[in-house]
């Protein structure tokens, strides 16, 4: 599915900066639609190799980027972004302008270790006494590795309709009934809650402290706010079939901005 950008429509106040922002992601896929329904595929801003790099912590602007989709790329809160740039207005950025990204996962640094040009000649044994052997050190053996819990836990325990495929669709669909709860999967805060991307419904993504974000779409109702704290299992919205042909809930989880398959973080059923 080819990728497409979406026009830039007017902000309005806080939260519309923020919805009509993501609107404007460059990621978005120009999909095609079957009435006033799309499709949930590759839609949430995705890291690759040609775009989102910052070298020596310095992001620079490109055609299509808002400070938004930036954030997203970098697994950042929009507003420490704003605030780390100085930046009023959120939608005000120009092509070629440098942003302040440092922190953020997967910033490439640009120093390296130079040669100091210094010779360093090996030491020998005065009066040309042989150089004694060291005794090899006895070998220590790894420990067991342990398997480490990543404490998810399923957001609906509707049945899955459609497993991710990557470049297809960068999540799960779980079969839902409208107004069935939808529960936050991990611990975290709310840095999206709105209806503004296509293609995603009424659409909440949580920030979690592993790099990980979440995303719950389609919903019926968002019961949270952004800048909200949550509780791992807390009711979060209600199921519902926003921009969709049927009830369900759309799930994904990404890694510094980049999706990956949820059933590698979900437990088994």
């Amino acid at each position: 599915m080819k990728r497409g950008a979406l026009t830039r429509t007017p902000l309005l106040g806080h939260t519309r900066a923020l919805a009509v922002g993501f609107a404007t992601l460059i990621f978005l896929g120009a999909c095609t639609t079957t009435g006033n329904q799309a499709p949930v595929v590759d839609r949430l801003p995705s890291r690759s190799s040609d775009t989102a790099v910052a070298t020596d912590g310095v992001y620079t602007v490109k055609a299509g980027d808002t400070l938004y989709s930036i954030a997203l790329d970098f697994g950042l809160d929009w507003r420490e972004l704003a605030r780390a740039n100085n930046l009023s207005d959120p939608s005000k950025l120009s092509i070629g302008q440098k942003l302040r990204v440092t922190g953020a996962p997967g910033v490439v640094a640009g120093s390296t270790i130079e040669d100091s040009g210094v010779e360093v000649t090996p030491i020998t044994p005065a009066g040309g006494a042989k150089p004694v052997e060291a005794t090899p050190a006895p070998e220590i053996k790894p420990p067991a590795p342990v398997a480490v819990t990543l404490g998810f836990i399923w957001p609906h325990p509707g049945e899955i309709i459609q497993g991710y495929k990557a470049g297809v669709n960068k999540g799960i669909d779980l079969a839902a009934k409208v107004g069935d709860p939808v529960m936050a999967s991990q611990a975290g805060r709310v840095v999206y809650s709105g209806n503004a991307l296509r293609g995603y419904g009424n659409l909440i993504i949580l920030k979690h402290d592993n790099n990980l974000l979440t995303a719950y779409a389609h919903n019926k109702t968002l019961l949270v706010k952004e800048g909200e704290p949550v509780t791992k299992g807390q009711k979060i919205a209600e199921a519902g079939q926003s921009d969709s042909d049927r009830p369900k809930l759309h799930f994904e989880v990404r890694k510094q901005g980049k999706p990956v398959d949820p059933m590698d973080y979900l437990p088994a059923r």
